[in-house]
C-alpha cells in the first residue's frame, strides 16, 4: 500500500510492532552467537568496607566453570575518572550490593550456583544511609545535573514572603524510585582480535561506547556496540553502569567467547541506579488579590558518597509563575549508597508534584478555584531568564481540560462529595511542563538506491518509544515521498553518531539531522536529473544549530485533571480518571504520541500511589527490591486516562516544529492525584506514595 507523502501528523501504526508481538525483535539479551558463556555476579554484603580475603577454591572446582573474577586478577582499566564503573579494581565497598565478584561458566545455571559459593571476608566500617532535611553534611553542589545553576535568586523572598498578606510554608517528600523496565539490562560481550562487540540495551550506543573507550583505553574504532530494540529505559539506559564494566572484564577473561550477562531483577535495584529521593520545602506568598509575590523552593536529597548524582528538582520553579522575588536552592546529602541517576523527567516530576501541590493549598489559603489561581500567576515571559516563550499554552491547556473533565461548578469543600459503597469522591488539577531540549552530537546520512528506496543511516535508539515509526515519518515528509519508501537503519555505532535519547531530546536533534540531510540529498537529486538513479546518490549532514534557541525560552506544557475515591473505612484509594491535555508543538505520530503521554499518566500514577523503595538502615540496602514487593500500576489500578493535545503551532523549535513528550506526562499527574485526594477527605498528604495508613490517626480517618 503506498502511504500518503505527507506523513508528519499520520496516525501510523508502529513498524516494528509486528517483529515485538511475535517475539522476533531481538533485545540484547537475545542476540545470537556461537558458543556463549554465562556471568553471575557476586554482590558485596556489608554497606562500608573492605574485602580482605576471597575464597573462590569451591567456586573454581565446580564443573563448566570458567573464571572467577574478583579485584585480585580483573584486567586493569584504564581510567578511574567515573568512580561508579571503577568495577572490580580495589577491595574497597562502598555500598551494599557492590560487585565484588563475578564468575563466568558454560552455563546460567552454572554460574549461579558457583557465585554463591564464592566467599569473601569484609572488614566492615560504620555506614550512614538515611537522608534527613537536617542533615549535618548537607552541602551545595558545584551544578546540577543538566547544567543547571544549583541555587537562584530574584528579588528579596524573605521581606517579600515575611509581608504577604498569604503565606504557605510546607514541605513534600518523594521516595527513592525504580526505573523497573521491562527489559533487564543485559549485555553480551565478545573480545576478539583486538575488536570489542556489546549487544547492550542502551539508550545511546555512540555515548556508551566514548565512555568505555576512556574507561578502558581503547580507540573507540575498537568497540561496536548494537542496540537495535530496548524493551524500556526510562534514564536508566542513558549512563554506563557497572554491569557492563564487568560483562567486559569477563570478555577479557575469556577471550574470543560471547559473554552474556542479564542481571536479576533484585540486582537491577543497586546497580543501574534510581531516582534519588527529596525534601522539599515550598514557601509562597501572595498578596489579597491571590497573586503571588514570592516563590521559594528549597531541596535536600541524596547522593552516593563516591560519585556525585544532582539531580535538578527545583527547576521547575524558577520558570512556571509570575512572582517577583523568588529563590531555589539545592543541597545535597553524600550517603553510603548506590549512585542516583537520571528517571523520566528528572527534576520536574518531583519538583512539580510539590510545587503544584503548594499551589493547590494556595489557591484554597486565597480562596480561588486552582485552576483560575494558576491562571491568574501565568507569567508573561521567562520568569529566571527574561526571554519570551516560543510558544507558552498553559492556559489554553487548563481551559481546555477543565472543559472537557467538566471542571464548572465543582464545590471546592472537601469531604463532601460520596458514592455508593463508603467512598469519598475528590478532583484535581495540577500544570505540566518540560523544557524543548536539541542536543549536540547527531549526524545523519540518506543513501538513494537505484530501486528508488531511500536509506537512512542515524545511530539513534528506540526504548520502545516509536522511534523506528516516528523517524521515518520525518525522513519521508522531509524527502517528498511515500513513508513505505524510507528504509531507517539505527541502534548501531556503524551508523553516523547520534546523541543518546534522553530529555525528550530525540526527535528533536536526530530529526533535525535527517532533514538537513534531506534537503542536501533532494538538492543532489535534483542536479542530477535522475530519480531514482543508475547509482546510489548520498548526502550527510549534521545536526544544524537553531539560532532560535538564544531568542526563546522553549518549554511543553500541559494540563493534568484527577477524579480519585478514597474509601473513608480502610483508605484504599483509587484514580479511576484521568484527563490530561498538552501543548507539545506538532506531534509527528498522533498514534504513538498519544501512547507516550497515557504512558507517562500511568507512571505519575504509580508515583502518586504505589512505588516506594524501603530502605532497611541497619544493611543499608532495599528489602522490597524485586516487582513483588515495589508495587507498580498495573492494569487494575488505571481506570480511563484521556489524552489530548492541541493544535500548536512553534516555527521556532526546529525544522519538525516539534516538541518532545516522553516526559511530558508524568509531570503534574502525582500532584493532581494528591491534590484529588485533599478534595476527596480534607486529607493533605505531602509525602508519596499516597497509601491508606496516610488517613488514619486514633484509628479514624481526619476529615475537613
Amino acid at each position: 500500500m503506498t502511504l500518503p507523502v505527507r506523513v508528519i501528523g499520520t496516525p501510523l501504526d508502529r513498524f516494528d510492532g509486528p517483529a515485538k508481538v511475535t517475539g522476533t525483535a531481538r533485545y540484547a539479551f537475545e542476540h545470537p552467537v556461537d558458543r556463549p558463556v554465562y556471568l553471575f555476579p557476586v554482590q558485596a554484603t556489608v554497606a562500608v568496607g573492605r574485602v580482605v580475603a576471597v575464597h573462590a577454591e569451591a567456586a573454581l572446582t565446580e564443573p563448566g566453570v570458567l573464571a572467577v573474577l574478583t579485584h585480585e586478577n580483573a584486567a586493569r582499566i584504564a581510567s578511574f575518572d567515573d568512580p561508579e564503573l571503577v568495577v572490580l579494581q580495589t577491595p574497597e565497598v562502598a555500598y551494599r550490593g557492590q560487585f565484588v565478584a563475578g564468575v563466568v561458566a558454560e552455563t546460567s545455571e552454572v554460574a549461579r550456583c558457583a557465585a554463591d559459593l564464592v566467599q569473601l571476608d569484609y572488614r566492615p566500617g560504620p555506614h550512614d544511609v538515611v537522608l534527613d532535611a537536617d542533615h549535618p553534611d548537607r552541602y551545595a553542589p558545584e551544578v546540577m545535573n543538566g547544567g543547571f545553576a544549583t541555587d537562584s535568586m530574584l528579588g528579596d523572598p524573605e521581606t517579600a514572603l515575611a509581608g504577604a498578606a498569604v503565606r504557605l510554608d510546607a514541605t513534600y517528600s518523594t521516595p527513592w524510585y525504580q526505573h523497573a523496565q521491562l527489559e533487564p539490562h543485559a549485555t553480551i560481550a565478545q573480545w576478539v582480535d583486538d575488536r570489542l562487540t556489546l549487544h547492550v540495551g542502551t539508550q545511546g550506543v555512540h555515548r556508551l561506547r566514548q565512555s568505555l573507550a576512556t574507561l578502558f583505553g581503547l580507540d573507540e574504532e575498537q568497540i561496536r556496540v548494537v542496540s537495535p530494540h530496548v524493551g524500556g529505559a526510562f534514564g536508566g539506559k542513558l549512563h554506563t553502569h557497572p554491569d557492563v564494566v564487568l560483562a567486559i572484564l569477563a570478555a577479557f577473561a575469556v577471550p574470543g567467547r560471547p559473554v552474556k550477562l542479564a542481571l536479576s531483577r533484585q540486582q537491577m535495584f543497586s546497580q543501574v541506579g534510581y531516582r534519588t529521593p527529596s525534601i522539599q520545602r515550598i514557601r509562597l506568598g501572595a498578596g489579597p488579590d491571590g497573586r503571588l509575590v514570592a516563590v521559594s523552593h528549597a531541596v535536600v536529597q541524596q547522593t552516593a558518597r563516591h560519585k556525585e548524582f544532582a539531580e535538578q528538582t527545583a527547576t521547575p520553579t524558577r520558570v512556571m509563575y509570575a512572582a517577583e522575588h523568588r529563590s531555589t536552592t539545592h543541597r545535597m546529602v553524600r550517603l553510603d549508597v548506590p549512585v542516583p541517576t537520571i528517571m523520566r523527567a528528572p527534576g520536574k516530576a518531583p519538583g512539580m508534584y510539590a510545587l503544584e501541590s503548594a499551589m493547590d493549598e494556595m489557591a484554597i489559603a486565597c480562596g480561588q478555584d486552582p485552576v483560575e489561581f494558576r491562571i491568574a500567576n501565568e507569567p508573561p515571559r521567562d520568569p529566571e531568564l527574561d526571554k519570551p516563550f516560543s510558544t507558552r499554552n498553559l492556559v489554553t491547556c487548563l481551559r481546555e481540560g477543565a472543559r472537557r473533565f467538566g471542571w464548572a461548578g465543582r464545590d471546592p469543600t472537601p469531604g463532601v462529595r460520596r458514592a455508593a459503597g463508603g467512598w469519598l469522591v475528590g478532583t484535581g488539577v495540577a500544570a505540566s511542563m518540560y523544557p524543548v531540549y536539541q542536543l549536540p552530537g547527531s549526524a545523519a546520512t540518506i543513501r538513494l538506491e537505484p530501486d528508488g528506496r531511500y536509506v537512512v543511516l542515524i545511530g539513534a535508539a528506540d526504548l520502545g518509544t516509536g522511534t523506528w515509526t516516528s523517524l521515518s515519518q520525518i525522513a519521508a515528509d522531509a524527502l517528498g515521498v511515500p513513508v513505505d519508501r524510507v528504509e531507517l537503519r539505527i541502534g548501531d555505532t556503524d551508523l553516523p553518531p547520534a546523541m543518546a535519547a534522553g530529555g525528550s531530546s530525540g526527535m528533536t536533534s536526530w530529526g533535525s539531522a535527517v532533514v538537513e540531510a534531506a534537503r542536501r540529498l533532494r538538492a543532489r537529486v535534483a542536479g542530477e536529473h535522475a530519480d531514482p538513479p543508475m547509482h546510489p546518490i548520498e548526502a550527510s549532514a549534521d545536526m544544524p544549530e537553531n539560532p532560535e534557541r538564544e531568542r526563546f525560552s522553549m518549554y511543553a506544557f500541559g494540563a493534568q485533571f484527577a477524579e480519585v475515591r478514597v474509601h473513608e473505612a480502610t483508605g484504599e484509594v483509587r484514580a479511576p480518571r484521568l484527563l490530561g491535555v498538552f501543548a507539545a508543538g506538532r506531534i509527528i505520530n498522533p498514534k504513538t504520541g498519544r501512547s507516550q503521554l497515557l504512558g507517562g499518566m500511568t507512571m505519575g500514577l504509580s508515583m502518586a500511589l504505589h512505588e516506594r523503595c524501603v530502605l532497611d538502615p541497619r544493611f543499608g540496602h532495599v528489602v522490597n527490591h524485586d516487582l513483588a514487593e515495589y508495587h507498580i500500576a498495573t492494569n487494575a489500578d488505571v481506570g480511563c486516562v484521556e489524552v489530548h493535545t492541541l493544535a500548536e503551532e512553534d516555527p521556532y523549535v526546529n525544522p519538525m516544529g516539534s516538541k518532545g513528550i516522553g516526559e511530558l506526562g508524568i509531570v503534574g499527574t502525582a500532584a493532581a492525584i494528591a491534590n484529588a485526594v485533599y478534595h476527596a477527605t480534607g486529607v493533605r498528604v505531602r509525602d508519596l506514595p499516597i497509601t491508606p495508613d496516610r488517613f488514619f490517626a486514633d484509628g479514624a480517618m481526619i476529615r475537613g
